[in-house]
């Protein structure tokens, strides 16, 4: 009766530290989103929450703050650089003064179009991208869509460089996007994006420029009438890891880990199409004076001293910015 008493006793021990063993390594994370229930991003992250779950069987799970309410962007960036966030879906734009690599997707008119970005993101350069940012303490997984980014205004149609001289333009706060505006000839104007509604209604900016879910879900449509199709910018959007959260998984859940993230950046990129193509379709029902800007030539050659001085500053960075206008 002694032995089966301690083989029983020794069974429960097992048991019990099994179970406790479960319990340390599992996991929640807190995951930080800007975007409302609904909008792609936001579907794509919860369904990378739920891939996650799977993936891992449980060992690691996601809990999601939409709508920003962990705080603006910047803030979430750095949330996430010193762990007190996980994860993150961030734009590339304001990350880009932090880690030079993923400044380089913010120069004007360096992908063709949203296909160029795609095979260029998802292959070398955007390997190289992630490996800058992880020096800084976020690791890319996957990248979402983000559009292609468009000027529109209140005052003049945009058909060439010349109509945006003397414009007052929202730009996000990127030194980049200041010196595109300014090469133009307009005034650029650094502004939360909360704040981009009033500042147009009110004429403390003529115009901005953003992708067609933002310019129809924001409203920015009522009181900037004139949408100028210049896709001057196409900057990607990135699920982020705080990159010692994720050097710490074992190689398995890496793997587990990453492949989430690009399921559910299939997913995003599908819904992103869908999401860009209604958004139009509203707008212009709702009768947005629409300009294609067929030739693209003047934008792009007056781009040129914003390559240069990017690219003076950040000499280690040619290679990459090669590859990227490269990539077939």
């Amino acid at each position: 009766m002694s032995l089966i008493r301690n083989i029983g006793s020794a069974a429960v021990a097992v048991t019990l530290a099994v179970s406790l063993s479960g319990a340390v390594d599992a996991a929640e994370w807190k995951g930080w989103n800007i975007h409302k229930p609904g909008y792609p991003n936001t579907v794509a992250m919860d369904k990378f929450a739920e891939l996650l779950a799977a993936k891992t069987d449980g060992r690691y799970t996601l809990k999601m703050f939409h709508s920003g309410v962990l705080g603006n962007q910047p803030d979430a960036i750095e949330q996430l650089r010193i762990g007190a966030v996980e994860i993150g879906n961030f734009n590339l734009g304001p990350i880009g003064p932090i880690a030079p690599e993923a400044n380089v997707v913010s120069l004007p008119f360096i992908f063709k179009d949203e296909g160029h970005m795609h095979r260029a993101l998802d292959g070398a350069p955007g390997d190289q991208i992630s490996a800058g940012m992880a020096k800084k303490g976020m690791i890319a997984l996957a990248w979402y869509d983000a559009g292609a980014r468009s000027f529109y205004n209140s005052k003049r149609p945009i058909m060439n460089p010349d109509d945006v001289k003397g414009m007052k333009v929202r730009v996000m706060n990127n030194d980049l996007y200041s010196g595109m505006i300014s090469a133009l000839g307009g005034n650029p104007s650094p502004m939360a994006f909360s704040e981009v509604y009033q500042s147009l209604k009110t004429g403390v900016v003529d115009g901005a420029e953003n992708n067609w879910p933002s310019y129809e879900s924001t409203g920015h449509f009522e009181v900037a009438g004139y949408y100028s199709d210049s896709q001057h910018l196409i900057i990607p959007e990135c699920v982020c890891i705080n990159a010692d959260v994720y050097g710490a998984l074992s190689d398995a859940d890496k793997a587990a880990v990453k492949a989430a993230a690009r399921e559910s950046a299939d997913l995003q990129r599908k819904l992103w199409a869908e999401r860009a193509e209604a958004s139009r379709a509203m707008v212009m029902k709702a009768g947005v004076k629409f300009n294609d800007v067929a030739d693209k030539q003047a934008f792009q050659d007056a781009m040129k001293p914003v390559y240069e001085k990017f690219l003076a500053s950040n000499e280690e960075l040619k290679p990459l910015v090669a590859a990227i206008q490269a990539t077939q």
